[in-house]
């Protein structure tokens, strides 16, 4: 079959998104074109939209809409003052922001240690994380990152730092997930739940 240059493209920048493989982007791609309800256009309006009107918020680095810079959640004066999270990536933000469990202020250091992709701290947001502590008389900062070697290593580095800045520093805790037995938990995730335990 000839291929069609338009379609082709498509399907090639949807590739690029996270989790979307040569099928799926295919399929993706097929729906758009055979929709009969203006999807094409609905859906290259919307991406031109969020292209131009959102962004990074210039104090915490998560998204936000360019006409409120400081962003909603940094300018919310019923946040609790003197408490940071410091997180990976802008989603983790809204991830942890619709639990509803966490009051305080974040930050997003875009990204963790990585030699072997050649991301060191010169690419991370960590001298913006250290002049907010001051100023915003930060007491403790929680570190939300993950539990790979990297983010292992980015956690240890970011502990080290902070520790002569007079700052609580403090992890998540890791432990079983919700609605798991024991028996299908691993020796690591164990250890961490055993060393995480919390008086009853």
């Amino acid at each position: 079959m000839k291929h069609l240059l338009p379609l082709d493209d498509l399907v090639a920048a949807l590739e690029k998104l996270p989790g979307i493989g040569k099928r799926s982007a295919e399929r993706m791609a097929l729906a758009v074109v055979q929709s009969r309800d203006g999807l094409a256009r609905k859906l290259a309006h919307a991406l031109l939209a969020a292209d131009e009107q959102v962004g990074n918020c210039s104090c915490c680095g998560g998204i936000t809409v360019t006409k409120e810079n400081p962003c909603e959640l940094c300018s919310d004066g019923q946040r609790a003052t003197g408490l940071i999270c410091v997180v990976e990536s802008p989603g983790d933000i809204l991830k942890i922001d619709k639990t509803h469990g966490f009051k305080g202020r974040y930050h997003v250091l875009g990204g963790h240690l990585s030699p072997a992709l050649g991301k060191s701290v010169a690419d991370l947001r960590v001298n913006e994380l250290l002049s907010r502590l001051q100023p915003e008389g930060i007491q403790e900062v929680i570190i939300a990152l993950g539990t790979d070697v990297e983010s292992e290593a980015t956690v240890s580095y970011l502990a080290d730092v902070l520790s002569s800045r007079k700052v609580k520093v403090s992890r998540l805790a890791f432990g079983l997930p919700s609605g798991s037995a024991i028996e299908y938990a691993d020796a690591t995730t164990l250890q961490r739940a055993i060393e995480g335990r919390q008086l009853l």
